[in-house]
């Protein structure tokens, strides 16, 4: 199952939330969100801006952050980290955050998938499968030069992205694991 919303929408971010919400079986364990990417091109840092700004509502995300900007989490990580991640948070579900290349039309499409992303495929790289639900956000055309596009990408759409993703991660978090404290 795949769901689609663009970044511009004032919607998406309550679309995130609901894809979320039909893709994952509620659980008493912390969601665990995998932020992959790196800030050498702009293109590759939705999951690690996307993290930080996890970090930074600190007081309303429960659940378990990997990759920001200060630590990121690459495509040289992924074959250790799925297993690091299900021994060290066993029962709670994984939540991979990355950017992708797509089709012209595509372009700022954030998408939640019903299943693992394969980090680094835009860039022709073969890795192995990451997280129960993936969010990709399209940040450039896929084409021949792919990574070389990567850095090309504006800023400022990739930090709207990561904004509603964050915004979306957020609100999952806070409903998934309630508490007595009101979540903003």
């Amino acid at each position: 199952m795949e769901y689609a919303f663009h970044f511009y929408n004032t919607l998406a971010e309550t679309g995130i939330l609901m894809a979320l919400g039909k893709l994952l079986p509620p659980t008493a364990a912390a969601p665990v969100v995998l932020c992959i990417g790196s800030d050498l091109a702009i293109g590759d840092s939705l999951g690690p801006i996307t993290g930080t700004l996890l970090r930074k509502r600190a007081s309303d995300f429960r659940g378990f952050i990997y990759g920001t900007l200060k630590t990121p989490v690459t495509a040289k990580e992924i074959k250790y980290v799925d297993s690091f991640l299900r021994k060290t948070h066993p029962g709670s579900k994984i939540i991979a955050v990355d950017a992708a290349v797509g089709e012209e039309g595509d372009v700022g499409l954030i998408k939640v998938i019903g299943g693992p992303l394969r980090p680094g495929s835009g860039a022709n790289k073969r890795l192995g499968k990451v997280g129960d639900v993936s969010i990709l956000g399209v940040v450039a055309q896929k084409s021949a030069f792919s990574y070389s596009l990567l850095n090309l990408t504006r800023l400022n759409m990739v930090y709207s992205m990561a904004e509603t993703v964050a915004g979306a991660l957020s609100s999952y978090a806070c409903k998934q694991l309630p508490s007595t404290k009101v979540c903003s």
